[in-house]
């Protein structure tokens, strides 16, 4: 006897969205087009149109779900963990699908995650933190800045840093024997990054206490009638 073959799920604007996320995933956003993710969904191509305007309409659903994924803790609780949370979160988050990095704020249809990641953060700044709106404001900037930023430069970086150290100051020795003499600091990075088993992943928590630190401080010098 045959088996009948179980139907595959319907179509869906959610399961379109996060099968392109799969597809960028795997092999970054240049590779998904609306045909190569209706292969994925095995459909045609114009049946994605019934849930998705086009490719523009396709992206923002795509960033929304990147958003959906970023850990937020309710409002009302100490403000220097929720932000500290929310960074490693979305730092974790860019991790998984590096092809988000440089978008995350681009998008003018923003969607309902987006916009309750960012109503979020602004309610923990000035209800929770209690910073003026120009503080605050000032505050929003600098995290995602740094979150952000650190996000593109970790992906263009090797994953063995302490290894293409080596093989740079190699390929620098080799050109100029006397390079260790002229750039000494320079020479002496090769050998310690290997010592002390470096990992950049872990400067992304460095830095950001950093910031919460300053923002604190600042938070700190603000007087009473400016927080409003």
């Amino acid at each position: 006897m045959v088996r009948a073959r179980k139907a595959a799920a319907p179509l869906s604007r959610d399961r379109i969205l996060r099968a392109a996320v799969a597809v960028a995933d795997s092999g970054g956003f240049d590779s998904l087009s609306m045909r190569s993710l209706a292969s994925e969904l095995g459909t045609a191509p114009m049946s994605l149109y019934r849930h998705v305007a086009n490719k523009d309409d396709l992206f923002d659903g795509m960033i929304d779900i990147v958003f959906s994924e970023v850990e937020f803790p309710s409002q009302g609780g100490n403000w220097l963990a929720t932000m500290r949370l929310r960074a490693i979160s979305m730092h974790e988050t860019l991790q998984r699908h590096p092809w988000a990095i440089g978008h995350m704020e681009s998008r003018r249809r923003a969607g309902p995650a987006n916009l309750r990641y960012h109503n979020d953060t602004m309610a923990c700044l000035r209800e929770d933190a209690g910073f003026s709106f120009p503080a605050a404001v000032h505050a929003f900037s600098v995290m995602d800045s740094y979150i952000y930023g650190f996000a593109q430069q970790e992906n263009a970086l090797p994953s063995d840093i302490p290894a293409e150290a080596e093989v740079r100051h190699d390929a620098v020795v080799e050109a100029d024997p006397d390079a260790a003499e002229r750039y000494p600091y320079l020479a002496q990075i090769a050998v310690e990054l290997r010592k002390i088993d470096y990992d950049f992943s872990q400067e992304f928590e460095f830095g950001l206490d950093l910031i919460l630190d300053a923002l604190e401080r600042m938070r700190d010098r603000e007087p009473a009638s400016g927080k409003k």
